[in-house]
């Protein structure tokens, strides 16, 4: 047996109860808030049903689960509203409490009354993040699905949509759990062997639990290193647009976004300010932005439009590098380039794009050589729209959609990313220490490091700072 593994859901309420009282029973409005056709008040706790039934025209303690019941909301003898209420019993709810959710009409002066006097009949208002709190610590979701609750409200494309929804239905923690559960075992047999320390005895086949931890190590790494594909998912691709002025920058990105969106002009240093537009592709949200042109100049207005072209190359995860396919000197593409890569570093992808192909002096052969050893270039005519859908299929084929499509588990969650590396770095402490064949009781603290680190992803182990971070950053009604 192994001792002293916090494994178990270990769900303290510590800390939240020095903040609520989780036996409250708690509502808020969880739809937006503002005028609409319909709005949703949610009441859940143990006397869920009790405080909404002193307030509706008809009997809601004989009502089943999941049974939709039409009636009025009144303040006395005064009717307030005409409402479907939805009774759900615990823990066949969304907290796992007994829950109510009055669909009234959106009036914002129907949704205050109503919850001013559900909170007169006995709850209080929830706190941001309660809802799906409830639900976890009631155990109807692990912490990475409760995280996917939040992403999945903020989801603004099909890929985000997607992974949001598959991390939701426990796909992640399945993985997760099936790569703790192995290690678990071996874990296991290595503390029996503390327990014989003097009889020299070894119940931990060496040869197997290497096989293991190499290839939990290259699972584990393919999920970490999965995270730089989910977090452009879940918050976009940054594509900056650089060059110097009067090569098409304004004009390209028109095109891509297919609106006139910025101000086309012949005039040398038009643009003096980032304009910035997002624009979706194949399920993936991409942000580009447009930034001033490029060049020396003594205009400290300019100057500082230069300035914030280069702070948002540096932020960016593409840089589209444009220049005048016909006249645009080598040398002057060459020091642009190097200029950019001083400014903005190495980490982003570059593409070269030679724009103004519509040019009767145009010839891809001059391009080619200009381009030479600097880097992918493509041709495009950003006026004409020219070759823009393959600068398009370019972006979308530098995000590995395909990786999406299949179905593959992708890491969007930063707090998910630092728990994998330090998972990794354990894994790597137990291969180094299997070779060196030190004892059990030096690799029963890398293997308790490494479950740790795996189980803080789906909540098993716990901080409770950590939780309230987590759910402190969902709106009131969720």
């Amino acid at each position: 047996m192994i001792k002293n593994y916090p494994l178990l859901p270990n769900r303290s309420l510590t800390y939240f109860c020095t903040m609520i009282d989780l036996q409250d029973t708690i509502c808020a409005l969880s739809t937006p808030s503002g005028v609409g056709g319909i709005a949703v008040i949610r009441v859940s706790g143990k006397k869920a049903i009790e405080i909404v039934d002193i307030l509706f025209s008809r009997n809601l303690r004989s009502v089943e689960s999941h049974r939709a019941v039409h009636g009025w909301m009144l303040d006395g003898e005064t009717r307030v509203d005409e409402v479907v209420l939805t009774v759900f019993h615990g823990p066949r709810s969304f907290t796992g409490e007994d829950t109510v959710e009055i669909a009234c009409h959106g009036s914002i002066y129907i949704q205050q009354r109503l919850t001013q006097m559900i909170i007169g009949a006995g709850a209080r208002m929830a706190t941001p993040g309660e809802y799906t709190m409830r639900a976890y610590l009631n155990g109807r979701m692990d912490l990475s699905q409760a995280e996917a609750v939040g992403d999945l409200i903020a989801s603004e494309s099909a890929a985000a949509h997607e992974q949001a929804i598959h991390q939701m239905r426990g796909g992640f923690s399945k993985e997760i759990n099936a790569l703790r559960d192995q290690l678990i075992q071996f874990a296991s047999l290595v503390e029996l062997e503390l327990d014989f320390a003097e009889e020299d005895v070894e119940f931990a086949n060496r040869g197997q639990l290497s096989a293991l931890v190499n290839e939990i190590k290259r699972v584990v790494d393919h999920l970490r290193d999965s995270f730089q594909l989910g977090n452009a998912i879940k918050n976009g691709v940054p594509v900056a647009i650089l060059g110097a002025p009067n090569m098409g920058k304004s004009t390209l990105l028109n095109a891509l976004l297919n609106e006139e969106r910025a101000i086309v002009s012949d005039i040398a240093g038009t643009t003096r300010d980032t304009v910035e537009d997002d624009l979706i592709l194949k399920g993936i949200r991409f942000k580009f932005i447009d930034t001033a042109g490029i060049r020396s100049t003594t205009d400290t207005i300019e100057q500082m439009g230069i300035e914030r072209s280069f702070t948002k190359a540096r932020q960016a995860s593409v840089l589209l590098l444009l220049f005048d396919a016909v006249n645009t000197s080598r040398e002057e593409l060459v020091d642009f380039v190097n200029e950019v890569k001083i400014q903005a570093g190495e980490k982003a992808r570059i593409l070269l794009v030679a724009n103004k192909a519509d040019n009767a002096a145009f010839k891809e052969v001059e391009v080619m050589a200009k381009t030479k050893e600097l880097g992918e270039y493509l041709i495009i005519s950003a006026k004409q729209g020219l070759h823009v859908d393959a600068l398009k299929q370019w972006l979308i084929d530098g995000v590995e959609l395909g990786r999406v499509n299949s179905g593959e588990t992708v890491v969007t969650n930063a707090r998910h990313y630092d728990a994998l590396s330090k998972a990794s770095a354990s894994l790597q402490e137990i291969i180094i220490g299997l070779q060196s064949q030190v004892t059990g009781d030096f690799l029963a603290v890398d293997i308790r490091k490494t479950l740790y680190h795996l189980s803080e992803i789906t909540g098993q182990i716990n901080a409770d700072d950590l939780l309230n971070s987590i759910f402190s950053k969902f709106c009131i009604g969720k």
